[in-house]
C-alpha cells in the first residue's frame, strides 16, 4: 500500500519486536536518558517507542526497494533512529538534515552524514538522492509547496519520498498549538487526499492503494487524541 494507518497500539508494540529481531531497534535504556538529563553522560537519546510502527514500515520498504549503497536522505533527522537504524542494516550511504544544532551529537558521525540545514531549502544538488525519509517531521510547520518542490528537486526519477505524520480520519482542530516553535496540524483524510493531488504537479505520485481509516487513537499529544499515518511517493 501507499497510503497507510496504524490501527491500534499493539501494531506499534509487535514492530518493535519485529525491528528487535532485525537489530534495527535503537532505544537505549530509560536509564540512559535520564543520566543525560542531569549532564552525567554525553551523546542523543534517540528513537521513540510510539514511533516503532512507522520506523519499522519505512526500514521494510527501504529494503524492498533501495539498495544498500543507494543515497538516503532524512528530513528532520535530529533523534530520529531511522539513519542508525539504516546504518545498522548495512546501508552505507546515508544524510541527514536538521536545524537542531545538537545534530552534530548524533551516533555515527562520518559514517552517517549530518547537515545542519532547512531541509525545504537545502544545498544539495539537484537528483542526489535515490529515497527521502521524513518520521513524524511534516505535521510541523507544514508548508506543501516548498516541502514537495525540495523533494521533487532532490530525487532521483524513480525515487521514494516516505513519510509519516500526525493523522486522523476527520479533521482535529489544532489552532493555537505550536511544537518546536511551529505551528501542528493533525492530517485529515481529505488533507492528505489534496496534498497528493497537489504532489502530481511536482512530478510525484502515489502508485498502490490508499487506505485512509482508523480504528483507535493510540496516541495523545497536546490535548489530542489520533494516530499516524503512511506515505509513499515516487518521482516519476
Amino acid at each position: 500500500m501507499t497510503m497507510q494507518v496504524l490501527q491500534n497500539e499493539k501494531q506499534i508494540l509487535t514492530a518493535r519486536h519485529e525491528l528487535e529481531k532485525k537489530g534495527a531497534s535503537c532505544l537505549e535504556s530509560r536509564l540512559l536518558p535520564f543520566l543525560r538529563k542531569y549532564k552525567l553522560v554525553g551523546g542523543v537519546t534517540l528513537g521513540d517507542f510510539l514511533k516503532s510502527w512507522d520506523v519499522l514500515k519505512t526500514l521494510e520498504f527501504i529494503e524492498s526497494n533501495i539498495q544498500k549503497g543507494e543515497p538516503i536522505i532524512d528530513f528532520g533527522s535530529y533523534a530520529s533512529e531511522i539513519l542508525v537504524a539504516l546504518h545498522k542494516m548495512g546501508y552505507s550511504n546515508l544524510t541527514g538534515a536538521d536545524l537542531n544544532p545538537n545534530l552534530k551529537k548524533m551516533p555515527h558521525q562520518g559514517a552517517i552524514k549530518y547537515e545542519i540545514t532547512n531541509f525545504l531549502k537545502t544545498k544539495f544538488a539537484d537528483n542526489s538522492f535515490k529515497a527521502i525519509t521524513s518520521i513524524s517531521v511534516i505535521e510541523h510547520g507544514f508548508n506543501a509547496a516548498a516541502l514537495l518542490s525540495e523533494v521533487s528537486r532532490l530525487l532521483q526519477p524513480g525515487g521514494y519520498f516516505i513519510a509519516s505524520f500526525d493523522y486522523w480520519p476527520q479533521k482535529i482542530d489544532t489552532t493555537g498549538i505550536t511544537f518546536f516553535d511551529m505551528e501542528w496540524n493533525i492530517f485529515s483524510e481529505n488533507e492528505i487526499i489534496d496534498f497528493v493531488e497537489q504532489a502530481k504537479s511536482y512530478g510525484l505520485t502515489a502508485e498502490g492503494e490508499m487506505s485512509y481509516s482508523g480504528q483507535d487513537a493510540p496516541i495523545e499529544c497536546g490535548g489530542k487524541s489520533y494516530t499516524f499515518g503512511w506515505l509513499v511517493l515516487k518521482k516519476k
